[in-house]
C-alpha cells in the first residue's frame, strides 16, 4: 500500500534558489502554449468512475481531441492502461507511460514557469490528494519530478501543498485564489495566510494575491473544498471570468456575492479589474442516480481556443455564445463533459498548459 506520502526535499533540482529569484514567473493560461498534459483515468479509481469508466475514456479522448486542433496534447497513462489511451486518442496524441493514482493532473502535476529568457522551469508543489481524501496518492505526489525529468524541465521543489486548479494568474504578478481551499487545514495547517502568500510569491512569480472567500459549495465541489477554476479565471490582462448565481436562495449565493466584492480592487500593475459575470450553467443531467449541473468556467484556454466543459442540454449554447461575447479572439469549442463532473471535475481540472518556449 502507498498510503504515507514520500518525503521530498524543498531544494529546487535547479539550484539553491527559488523560481521568482532567478527571473521565472509562472504565464497567463491565454500565453502560447508549447503542449497540453493530461492523464489518462485509472479504472482502480472506482469510487470516483464506478459502472463509468468506459464513458469516462471517451470523454477524455474528446476533450484531447478537442485541444489536439490547436496545440500537441501529451497523455500520461499507466503502463497497464496505454493501449487504451493510444486506442482512443489516435496517433495524434503523444501517450507516455508513467505510474500514477488519478488523472487530475492539473492539481498533481508540476506548475510551468517560463523565465526573462524564455527557457522553461517548473514549480513543483507538494501533493496530498485534496487533504488525504483518496489513498493511496504517492505516485501522484511524484509525477511532477516525473514528468519534469521527461520533458527536461529544471524543478523547483516548493515546500507547500498546491494544486493547480486552486489558483489562477495573470502572467503580470496577479494571481487569485480562494480562502477555502488554500486555508483549509488538510492543506499547510503549519502555514499562515501571510506565508502561503510568500511561498506563491517565491515559487510563482507574483507579487498581488487576491483571496476569494470560496469555490462552490461542498455539494458540488466536495472534492477540492473550492478550487478557484470553478469559480473565477483570467481572461485577459485585467479581466476576470466570474462565476455568479442570481438566486438570493442558492446555498452559494452569499459566498460567490462576497467573491465579487473581493473582485473590486486593481492587480499588481494597478489597473482596475474588469469583472466578466457569467451566470450560466446547465439544468441538471442524471448520470445513474446522480444530478450534474454542468460548470462552464472549468474551461481550457488552449492556443486561440477555449475548450468549454458541455451538458448535452438546450443550455450549451448560450452559454457557449456568452463566453464567445467575452473571449472574442478565441473559437469557443464546447465538449460533452457530464462523465468528467461525475468523476468531480471539469476540462480545467484535467489539463496542464506548458509555456511556449523562446526559439
Amino acid at each position: 500500500m502507498h498510503e504515507n506520502r514520500p518525503k521530498r526535499d524543498a531544494r529546487p533540482d535547479a539550484g539553491g534558489s527559488t523560481p521568482t529569484a532567478d527571473g521565472y514567473r509562472m504565464p497567463a493560461e491565454w500565453e502560447p502554449h508549447e503542449r497540453c498534459l493530461m492523464a489518462w483515468p485509472t479504472p482502480t479509481r472506482t469510487e470516483l468512475w464506478g459502472p463509468h469508466y468506459i464513458h469516462a475514456e471517451a470523454s477524455f479522448a474528446a476533450v484531447a481531441h478537442a485541444i489536439g486542433r490547436f496545440e500537441t496534447v501529451l497523455m500520461v497513462a499507466r503502463p497497464e492502461d496505454a493501449g487504451a489511451a493510444r486506442s482512443y486518442c489516435g496517433r495524434e496524441v503523444e501517450v507516455v507511460e508513467m505510474p500514477i493514482d488519478d488523472s487530475w493532473l492539473r492539481d498533481s502535476g508540476p506548475i510551468f514557469l517560463r523565465g526573462s529568457n524564455g527557457q522553461l522551469a517548473a514549480a513543483d508543489f507538494e501533493f496530498n490528494s485534496w487533504g488525504r481524501k483518496y489513498l493511496p496518492f504517492d505516485l501522484d505526489a511524484t509525477i511532477g519530478e516525473r514528468l519534469c525529468r521527461h520533458l527536461g524541465v529544471p524543478r523547483y521543489a516548493a515546500p507547500m501543498v498546491l494544486e493547480g486548479g486552486a489558483i489562477t494568474v495573470d502572467g503580470q504578478g496577479t494571481l487569485i485564489t480562494t480562502e477555502s481551499c488554500l486555508l483549509h487545514p488538510s492543506r499547510n495547517p503549519h502555514l499562515s495566510q501571510t506565508e502561503i502568500e510568500d511561498v506563491l510569491k517565491a515559487y510563482l512569480g507574483v507579487t498581488k494575491v487576491i483571496w476569494l472567500k470560496s469555490g462552490l459549495g461542498l455539494e458540488e465541489d466536495p472534492d477540492t473544498d473550492g478550487h478557484v477554476d470553478g469559480v473565477a479565471a483570467f481572461v485577459g490582462p485585467g479581466r476576470v471570468l466570474l462565476h455568479m448565481v442570481r438566486d438570493r436562495e442558492h446555498p452559494d449565493y452569499e459566498s460567490l456575492a462576497e467573491n465579487r466584492r473581493r473582485l473590486e480592487t486593481t492587480d499588481a500593475l494597478g489597473r482596475e479589474l474588469e469583472v466578466c459575470e457569467f451566470d450560466l450553467r446547465s439544468r441538471p443531467v442524471t448520470l445513474g442516480e446522480t444530478p450534474l449541473v454542468e460548470n462552464y468556467v472549468n474551461s481550457y484556454m488552449a492556443n486561440g481556443a477555449m475548450i468549454v466543459p458541455t451538458s448535452g442540454t438546450g443550455d450549451d449554447e448560450a452559454a457557449l455564445e456568452q463566453l464567445r461575447q467575452i473571449v472574442p479572439e478565441r473559437e469557443v469549442v464546447g465538449v460533452p463533459a457530464p462523465v468528467i463532473a461525475y468523476g468531480g471535475g471539469g476540462v480545467h481540472c484535467i489539463t496542464q498548459q506548458v509555456p511556449k518556449t523562446a526559439k
